[in-house]
């Protein structure tokens, strides 16, 4: 891959400067109340929804912007960098719809996608279960066809948004007897009788309401099938070879913010008559935070070219697999020097980089585990 295909342009460096100060403006005000009180951060979704950014990432044939995938991981890195809850919140109704929009019918599309493009309305995406996280292909979920109908029951576990979101993406096996290439996919209105529990009391990322979601022969149009029976688990990973590097870009955020808060407090703190900032060994630390976050950027922004040039199928799910896991393991290793750089005071909840360490913990795990994401790349590598 050549330099200059993910290289930025000016477009997306201007794109840069504005999101930041809107960020430290309309969303970083919200996003400690958010945490400390595990609430949804309306007010940061609703300002940006004023700047149109659900639409970023949606074809401009649906209302959408039509951003390339680096502008929307711009996007996602920025809003993390003060918020990472808020930044989950514009990447799960983007992965909700992927599957609507690389797979689904002309009429589900008009039906759903400028709807999110918006803001008017949010999607979750339903895949894990109890016991079929990174084993997709053990799903329970069922999907019985019924006339014109399919009738859905199941229970999916983790799934962002839950109780937010107006329609739900639900994969569920259509056929017990084939394995993987019995799964479907269906896009569920939350008003036909989805069930959310009560939301999970989360280390991180608090103010992203996460529920088990259920299904009790909820009735769906079979016109609301997503591709044909038994694409669903080739839609899914289609999907997640396309989100991970969004996932990647938000662990950079986390890092990032990180970073910028470690070395405003370094300039400010004296010890031993002069700024901790001087103490070269602090230094030092600092340096190699943002070697290793500035490497998660570039990993990252070739990822989602690759996705913006069409580039083979293969060398996305490894660069995808490669940015997702590289990141976020970044992310939790420079956030934890971050609240070491402060001593005590990282270690309090006065301080944003406590935050920022819990937060980053979650991309090493959701959409794939990091183990999973290195069986992934081994298995490319190999053969």
């Amino acid at each position: 891959m050549d330099a200059p295909a993910f290289a930025l342009t000016e477009t997306h460096r201007q794109f840069r400067d504005t999101l930041r100060r809107f960020a430290e403006d309309r969303v970083a005000p919200n996003a400690a109340k958010a945490d400390r009180e595990a609430t949804y951060p309306q007010k940061s979704y609703d300002a940006c929804v004023e700047l149109e950014l659900p639409s970023l990432g949606i074809p401009v044939e649906y209302g959408g912007a039509g951003a390339d995938m680096v502008t929307q991981a711009i996007m996602a890195e920025e809003l993390a960098r003060v918020c990472a809850s808020t930044s989950v919140t514009l990447l799960i109704s983007k992965l909700g719809m992927l599957p609507v929009l690389n797979w689904g019918s002309e009429e589900l599309k008009r039906t759903y996608v400028p709807r999110v493009a918006s803001g008017e309305c949010q999607a979750s995406y339903c895949l894990s279960e109890a016991d079929a996280g990174s084993d997709v292909a053990a799903m329970r979920t069922r999907a019985v066809r019924d006339g014109g109908d399919y009738l859905l029951s199941g229970t999916k576990y983790w799934v962002t948004n839950a109780g937010i979101s107006d329609t739900y993406t639900v994969f569920a096996v259509t056929d017990p007897d084939a394995g993987r290439r019995g799964i479907s996919c269906f896009i569920v209105e939350a008003d036909w009788g989805v069930e959310v529990a009560p939301h999970e009391d989360k280390m991180g990322l608090r103010g992203s309401p996460t529920a088990a979601v259920s299904f009790d022969e909820v009735r769906v149009p079979a016109s609301n099938l997503i591709g044909e029976e038994g694409m669903g688990f080739t839609i899914a990973m289609h999907t997640l070879d396309r989100s991970r590097p969004t996932i990647g870009a938000q662990a950079v955020g986390i890092a990032q913010g990180a970073i910028d808060y470690a070395a405003g407090y370094m300039q400010e703190r004296t010890a031993f008559g002069k700024p901790i900032a001087d103490l070269q060994g602090l230094r030092f630390m600092l340096a190699e935070m943002a070697m290793r976050n500035e490497a998660a950027r570039t990993l990252v922004y070739r990822a989602c070219s690759l996705v913006d040039n069409g580039d083979p199928e293969d060398e996305l799910t490894m660069m995808g697999a490669m940015a997702k896991c590289f990141a976020s393991d970044t992310a939790m290793a420079v956030s934890t020097d971050a609240v070491q750089l402060l001593g005590g005071y990282g270690f309090t909840k006065d301080f944003p980089v406590e935050r920022f360490m819990r937060d980053a913990k979650i991309t090493q795990i959701y959409e794939g585990t990091n183990q999973i994401q290195r069986v992934v790349i081994a298995k490319k590598l190999l053969g």
